[in-house]
């Protein structure tokens, strides 16, 4: 007759693929609650946290955090300091630039009660260092006619990736209209 073995003997007769499960599933829970102990805030990873010294001149504890109209505003800056280059750079030059092969646009679907018109912009850095792209994208309508011109800057463009950004005219919300880009210069 076959005994049965000292873990089956230790745990009544029960198997130790039988307790696998619930072993492993106390262990994972003991894992996460110990991940979510030590001072980290929810939706931190721990091995994210500096492990440097603290710099002498830290800010005060009184300080404000950053809001997000702050991160917006600066956001909105730097979009602005681009299309302010990317015009100028555009400036100066005579018929589509020397880029107008790196740049594809494709337009959107037209929602009911838009606000503007969009349209994707790819810009492809075919070269082996990081580019400033200027680029004018035109909103023609079904006659051919210009509704709108908008300069876009796209800062150091990686070399061999692509990169998008959106071009919204508010001169165009609400008419069926054909993106096409008609200026595009690499510096």
């Amino acid at each position: 007759m076959n005994q049965p073995s000292p873990l089956r003997r230790a745990f009544g007769g029960r198997t130790v693929r039988s307790l696998t499960p619930a072993v492993l599933t106390a262990v994972l829970m003991a894992g996460a609650a110990a991940c979510n102990s030590g001072g980290t805030s929810p939706g931190t990873a721990r091995s994210t946290r500096t492990v440097s010294p603290e710099p002498h001149g830290s800010p005060s504890a009184s300080a404000s955090p950053r809001t997000q109209t702050d991160f917006e505003a600066s956001v909105s800056a730097e979009l602005e300091r681009s299309r302010q280059k990317a015009t100028k750079q555009l400036a100066g030059v005579k018929g589509q630039g020397n880029a107008i092969k790196d740049v594809s646009v494709s337009g959107l679907p037209i929602a009911t009660g838009e606000q503007f018109r969009s349209a994707l912009v790819r810009v492809t850095n075919p070269t082996t260092k990081a580019a400033f792209y200027a680029v004018r994208v035109e909103f023609v309508d079904a006659s051919g006619k210009v509704l709108d011109s908008v300069v876009l800057g796209f800062p150091d463009a990686p070399p061999g990736r692509t990169v998008s950004e959106h071009a919204n005219s508010l001169k165009a919300a609400g008419v069926k209209t054909f993106p096409r880009i008609t200026q595009a210069e690499r510096s």
